[in-house]
């Protein structure tokens, strides 16, 4: 569904990525795992056309769409919760949703996305409760779950999540985790950046381990999970200590 091939991208002069390739097949949850300034979010940005690469290539089901701008990228089905949310804060929750499907227009297209906000509310039933209430006055976890319900209002065939569980309390990252286990049980693919490289693991179908902007180890999560370089240095553990 979406591939990343040997993709240079950075900051100004600053390099960043350097080479990197990634597949997430339909249906396949996919995470990046590595330490802070390892590329990770920088990835995830070029994946959805926020920051243009150097040089590599980024297709969806085939398609080119390298050189497609991040605003009409959405519309090809490539979308990313960004880290931090970034909501609209002084905007309700519905207009918050209603700006998430912004692209898609007609009547047909009207009639699908109150499907999608139906089945926004059902993954996440206090958004209904909260519709008229500015997103800048919800809860941490509560924002999160508007930010990604946001981001499924757009249709997303691929969902790029950075950071979900951020300064969020234990129970609400199971809440949301398990939101995304129904996800990808309906067939959304998704590319996940998680501070929480052990969770993500047990989550995610395959991960890549990056380190200085380049993907050093990919594997089956169990594989990656078994690894003792990987439990040493991003999981804590070592031989099955915890």
């Amino acid at each position: 569904m979406l591939e990343i091939d040997a993709v240079f991208a950075g900051y100004g002069r600053v390099p960043v990525l350097h080479g990197v390739s990634l597949r997430a097949a339909p249906g396949e949850m996919v995470t990046l795992v590595g330490a802070n300034g390892a590329g990770k979010s920088t990835l995830l940005k070029v994946a959805a056309g926020v920051l243009a690469p150097q040089s590599g290539r980024v297709l969806l089901a085939g398609e080119d769409v390298t050189r497609v701008p991040s605003h009409r990228r959405v519309g090809t089905g490539i979308v990313l919760v960004p880290e931090g949310r970034m909501l609209f804060a002084g905007m309700s929750v519905a207009e918050n949703l209603t700006l998430g499907a912004y692209l898609r227009t007609g009547a047909a297209a009207r009639r699908a996305v109150e499907s999608d906000r139906e089945r926004v509310f059902d993954l996440f039933p206090v958004l209904a409760d909260r519709l008229e209430q500015p997103a800048g006055t919800l809860s941490g976890g509560e924002q999160q779950m508007l930010a990604i319900g946001r981001a499924l209002m757009a249709d997303p065939k691929v969902l790029l999540l950075d950071e979900p569980s951020l300064g969020l309390a234990p129970k609400v990252i199971g809440e949301i985790f398990s939101v995304l286990d129904r996800l990808r049980g309906s067939g959304l693919t998704m590319v996940l950046v998680e501070q929480d490289a052990r969770l993500a693991l047990k989550h995610a179908d395959r991960g890549y381990v990056m380190r200085t902007g380049e993907v050093v180890l990919e594997g089956s999560s169990a594989e990656l999970l078994a690894n003792d370089d990987v439990r040493l240095i991003y999981l804590g553990a070592w031989h099955g200590t915890e």
